[in-house]
């Protein structure tokens, strides 16, 4: 089976859930194979072009793999391996009651176009993300920014409304752009390790290795992202040579002719991304538990998987993967069972069942996951109506206007399970102490306070069925056995290119 995914966060946007929509061409303009060390060009295949190269306006998760950590940076850098580390951030201080932020900016940084990077880009940087017109998916978490002070060019001072633990965190996703620059939606102006060579849509994004970094230079001379419809033909390129690695995986069926061949390593790295069975939670007959527990015990969730992802990756009985620091394992929380599943929905007073319209996403593994729920369903008296629609329809029905009764939607990051304690996100799950204990998280003392109070956050839901998380995404990164220094997990779909050696 192949699959492809697309992001969804809390400021989706229709260009960004229509990402698996575009029409992307083969590979051009190069084979792998070209140079070595530090004169290599690395080619890398992927299904996911960006819609427009601008972070803040709908670029879509394409934008993010392609020039996040590459082309663009920010203050500080989620690792792949989930760490946050100082980047153009040289140091930072907060004040005693947590409301006063102060960074010093490294020195001698530069963007692309020369101008030197100064505080009032780093000003105009955060302050765009927040703007009342700004469709950033990290908008409403920066929302708590009440000032931005630039007292001299190294400096920038961030007055908060209120305390967020998480601030520096949610400060990895933002990108610092130059104040000056234009049209970023088609052009660049990064401060990262490469330039933008060339775009050609449809088919390639080139970068190059950049002269004046302030950093470490990249491990290699160039790199192309090449895009692929469809993932028959990713790994085709693979198998050709035309790339060296792929980012993301998506046709489990395939893997055995790279498992099997000494030219290639198939990684099996750590996801964040989650298939939700998400209910309308303020929507009947799902404003009663009873009912969610019973659909989400009527679904086994490990045959679904099985079925989709083969032996790869994990059933989750929650909004949280293993690599989020609040991750306890509550598979066994509603687990399959079909008996207690009849007995929840005779208590709720659905003894005969009910019938619902499962609103569908028409691309992969939507549909496959759609019609295996149906089947479930019916074995315990359900009826459901499979609605498929395109990504834009479902960012305007489902997302925006909140108009469904179920939908099966796939969500990307980390760290994602607060949106439970927004009543107004489109899932409608409204408990005040779920609410209350995410506020507490966000304005804890200490990691270990936030990580226990989001915790109980993380079972609370989890014995509501506030959603049925029907399983965790592999994240499978193939590549020639010759390639080495590329990230394997991927998480929220960057892909760091700078290390990556061929040889």
């Amino acid at each position: 089976m192949s699959i492809k995914k697309t992001s969804l966060y809390g400021g989706a946007t229709a260009a960004a859930l229509a990402l698996t929509l575009t029409a992307c061409g083969g590979a051009t303009g190069g084979s792998s194979g070209g140079g070595s060390g530090k004169d290599a060009t690395i080619d890398i295949g992927s299904l996911y072009e960006p819609q427009n190269l601008d972070n803040t306006g709908g670029g879509g998760q394409g934008v993010t793999e392609a020039l996040n950590g590459n082309v663009y940076e920010g203050l500080f850098r989620l690792t792949d391996d989930g760490k946050v580390e100082k980047l153009l951030a040289q140091d930072h201080k907060v004040s005693a009651d947590g409301l006063t932020y102060t960074f010093t900016l490294r020195d001698g940084v530069t963007f692309h176009s020369g101008k030197k990077l100064t505080s009032q880009d780093v000003k105009y940087s955060l302050e765009k993300v927040i703007a009342k017109d700004s469709q950033s998916a990290r908008k409403s978490n920066l929302e708590v920014i009440k000032s931005v002070g630039t007292p001299d060019a190294r400096t920038v001072v961030v007055g908060l409304s209120k305390k967020s633990i998480s601030f520096v965190y949610n400060l990895s996703y933002v990108w610092i752009i130059n104040s000056q620059a234009k049209d970023l939606r088609t052009s660049e102006d990064g401060t990262g390790p490469y330039t933008l060579d060339k775009w050609t849509r449809g088919s390639a994004l080139a970068m190059n290795r950049f002269a004046g970094y302030w950093g470490d230079a990249a491990a290699n001379k160039r790199v192309v992202f090449h895009y692929y419809k469809d993932a028959t033909a990713l790994n085709n390129a693979l198998l050709t040579n035309a790339v060296d690695v792929v980012t993301s995986e998506q046709s489990p069926d395939a893997l055995d002719q790279f498992k099997n061949n000494p030219n290639y390593k198939v990684n099996d790295g750590n996801s964040t991304t989650k298939l939700l069975l998400a209910f309308n939670d303020r929507a009947k007959p799902f404003t009663d538990v009873k009912v969610r527990r019973a659909v989400s015990a009527a679904i086994d969730d490990e045959k679904l998987l099985k079925s989709v992802w083969g032996g790869y990756g994990k059933p989750i009985g929650s909004m949280v993967p293993p690599t989020d620091p609040w991750y306890e394992d509550l598979t066994d929380v509603n687990a399959y069972d079909t008996a207690r599943a009849k007995k929840l929905l005779a208590e709720a007073g659905y003894a005969k069942g009910f019938s619902f319209t499962l609103d569908t996403p028409n691309y992969d593994p939507h549909p496959t996951a759609a019609t295996f729920i149906k089947s479930e369903l019916a074995k315990v008296g359900i009826t459901v109506r499979i609605n498929t629609i395109t990504p834009d329809e479902w960012y305007t029905k489902v997302y925006k206007n909140h108009d469904f009764t179920a939908t099966l939607q796939e969500h990307v990051n980390d760290r994602d399970l607060v949106w439970y304690g927004n009543p107004d996100f489109y899932w409608g799950y409204d408990d005040e102490q779920v609410t209350r204990w995410v506020e507490e998280a966000e304005q804890a003392s200490s990691t270990a306070e936030q990580t226990e109070l989001l915790k109980k956050v993380n079972r609370k839901t989890a014995e509501d069925a506030a959603s049925d998380w029907l399983y965790l995404y592999p994240q499978i990164v193939v590549a020639g056995s010759k390639i080495s220094g590329y990230p394997v997990n991927g998480l929220n779909s960057q892909f760091f290119a700078y290390d990556i050696k061929k040889g």
